[in-house]
């Protein structure tokens, strides 16, 4: 993200909620910043058989979205007004463009959080490759006043669910190191660990290095030491 992009959504957010809780999101974001480069990257197979089918509790409804002509305006105006509306729908724009779903959740009939998948290729360069039945998870928010109540969970497990009766694959997310409730969450769901990736750029191409793979070990799971391994990642090539 560009700096005028930051500037822009900071000043947004200042906007909409005061001084007390500018000052504690930027100093999250900047804490975001130094720990960027460090992320968890999580997989599932995406196969029937291993998966234990759930059910949805009555007041929940799961939403998926493949155009920014479905989404209704007061749902437009619930996801955007996060931060920058004018930034936030020129992104979901170029997402859509791209083949991106966006999922939302409902939670006695209100827009409670909503995710993103995008099947066989990522936004941006990723940490490994992804194959054509491939499917990435990202950007996967719960508003405010629906959190603690398991939601985030019971959404990405539907996704996977439902993507594994369409296709087969593998589904990636990835999660910063310094966010605690989403691993957490994450830990509810499907999904298991992989590996901790570090990025870093040289000149105009991006370092990527991963350390703890973990793979699976009978019915669990086992962390087998592996050597350090770097991966050159054309910033350019997407």
């Amino acid at each position: 993200m560009s700096l005028s992009n930051c500037i822009a959504r900071l000043t947004e957010y200042y906007r909409r909620h005061g001084l007390a809780d500018t000052t504690r999101r930027a100093w999250l974001a900047l804490r975001r910043t130094l720990l960027a480069s460090r992320m968890v990257v999580f997989y599932c197979d995406l196969d029937p058989k291993q998966l234990v089918p759930m059910n949805l509790p009555k007041p929940i409804k799961v939403k998926r979205l493949v155009a920014l002509a479905e989404l209704s305006a007061e749902h437009l105006q619930e996801v955007t007004t996060v931060w920058n509306p004018k930034l936030a729908e020129r992104n979901m724009r170029e997402r859509f463009a791209k083949g991106a779903s966006l999922w939302l959740i409902l939670y006695e009939d209100r827009l409670a959080g909503y995710g993103w998948t995008l099947r066989g290729n990522t936004i941006e360069p990723y940490y490994l490759p992804l194959a054509p039945d491939d499917v990435h998870f990202f950007d996967f928010h719960v508003f405010p006043q629906f959190r603690g109540k398991g939601l985030n969970p019971m959404l990405v497990s539907h996704i996977v669910e439902y993507l594994a009766q369409t296709g087969k694959g593998r589904a990636f997310i990835d999660v910063a190191i310094w966010n605690d409730t989403q691993l957490k969450s994450l830990g509810k769901t499907p999904f298991r660990k992989l590996a901790l990736f570090r990025k870093s750029r040289i000149f105009n191409h991006g370092s990527v290095s991963w350390t703890n793979k973990l793979v699976r070990c009978g019915k669990g799971e086992a962390e087998e030491p592996v050597n350090r391994s770097l991966r050159i990642v054309d910033t350019n090539e997407r």
